[in-house]
């Protein structure tokens, strides 16, 4: 099972606090929209996503179908592949996406702590 790209999202109180104590990490910005109150930072190959009033907790985030640039891979095991592998494991699954669908999903789980994990494909 492919999980594609890897990043911990982050929930912060403060966008723009955060966004200035990474850079001075050395995170670069690669995406999102401050005004909606999300961004993606990237240092070398090590992505955060720092997101303000849209989750409860820290995750762990899987991006199946893309490289950690963020890029198309040729073949990858899409989102609901994994919701049926997880399921025949005996995972259970907190947010469930479409079995019929195509495309972009997403599932949430947790790990045996309660850690959330989330699986978001955009391909």
């Amino acid at each position: 099972m492919q999980l594609g790209a890897f990043s911990v999202s982050l929930t912060v109180k403060d966008l723009a606090a955060s966004i200035a104590f990474y850079e001075k990490l050395g995170f670069t910005f690669k995406g999102g929209d401050q005004s909606q109150g999300w961004l993606v930072l990237k240092n070398g190959p090590v992505v955060i996503g720092l997101f303000q009033g849209m989750f409860e907790r820290n995750m762990l985030t899987f991006n199946p179908g893309w490289d950690q640039n963020a890029q198309t891979l040729e073949s990858f095991t899409d989102v609901r592949e994994i919701q049926k592998a997880l399921d025949a494991a005996g995972v259970p699954i907190e947010t469930r996406t479409d079995p019929e669908g195509t495309g972009p999903g997403y599932i949430i789980l947790a790990d045996p702590d309660g850690n959330p994990i989330m699986f978001d494909q955009h391909v």
